[in-house]
């Protein structure tokens, strides 16, 4: 008796496959690139953005106007605009010398931060000493200490060293508390950087500061221009720090608006040039380097 071998040719055939169903991030991911979304997202931009617009245009208003219509009445009534309160505010010796007094804060306390911050991250990345790893836990762990925690120990601690209410107790002030941020950020943007690469230039008699200058600054320019942003902008728009630490005879420009308020905030023919020209600076400077910004923001995914 001979087994029966079943042929293939005599298995039933399997029903077609249905369509199948994408993954839900797949789904996702096709319907934000759709032109709903989009116009979703300029919509949002367009919202974001008018408190923006109605400051700018308030700014060219009579302070009359701005106290009986709305900003967008302006925008059909040319009648409306004027220079005068730019004349004004630009005529006040307080507000320009804030804005020097502005400058003389955020430019050293950028550069020191940029400055310092990439030589420590380098000496974390690629150089070896006893604990770096342990120290570099507490660098991060102080990214986690709120400026309000220190206002008033290092208040004490400036007042005994004779730097309290004063242009250089401020930059010390934002300089300690942007280096954490800083040495991380490029610390992990440094240790992406090819070893063969720094080894070869070893090889070449480089050393460290030169290896430095020449090789890991270059390839982290891009990290370094979004540093430099950020910590521009948070110096020069701070208030908190400004108000307790710098001069009052010689303010930066958040406090001398600050002092320029009158009873119920009614001067906003003051505080309205004053807010956009404050705005101005950080704006240019972001519209300038914006494409360093993202490339220094997206490098670390990119990698």
């Amino acid at each position: 008796m001979t087994a029966h071998v079943p042929d293939p040719a005599d298995a039933p055939a399997s029903a077609p496959a249905g369509p199948q169903r994408r993954p839900w991030g797949e789904r996702l991911a096709s319907l934000a690139s759709g032109s709903v979304v989009r116009v979703i997202l300029v919509v949002v931009g367009v919202l974001w953005l008018l408190p923006t617009a109605g400051l700018l245009v308030s700014s060219f208003r009579d302070p009359r106007d701005i106290a009986s219509t709305g900003w967008w009445e302006a925008l059909t009534d040319p009648g409306q605009w004027s220079f005068s309160n730019y004349d004004s505010l630009l005529g006040n010796e307080k507000f320009t010398g804030s804005v020097w007094t502005t400058v003389a804060i955020t430019l050293p306390a950028t550069a020191l931060v940029v400055v310092v911050g990439a030589l420590a991250a380098y000496a974390f990345a690629w150089m070896d000493f006893p604990g770096r790893d342990w120290v570099f836990l507490v660098v991060v762990g102080l990214l986690v200490v709120p400026i309000q925690v220190a206002l008033i120990p290092v208040a004490r601690l400036f007042n005994t060293l004779g730097i309290f209410e004063t242009t250089a107790g401020v930059v010390l002030f934002h300089s300690a508390f942007g280096l954490p941020f800083a040495i991380f950020l490029l610390r992990n943007f440094f240790a992406e950087i090819p070893r063969e690469l720094l080894e070869a230039a070893r090889l070449d008699g480089a050393g460290e500061l030169r290896l430095f200058f020449r090789v890991v600054l270059p390839l982290g320019g891009p990290a370094i221009a979004a540093l430099a942003i950020f910590q521009f902008m948070w110096v020069w728009n701070d208030m908190l720090v400004a108000l307790i630490f710098a001069d009052a005879g010689s303010p930066p420009m958040t406090v001398a608006l600050q002092q320029e308020m009158r009873q119920f905030g009614s001067n906003f023919d003051v505080l309205a040039p004053g807010a956009f020209l404050t705005m101005l600076i950080p704006l240019a400077i972001f519209f300038a380097f914006q494409r360093q910004f993202v490339s220094g923001v997206m490098a670390g995914a990119v990698k």
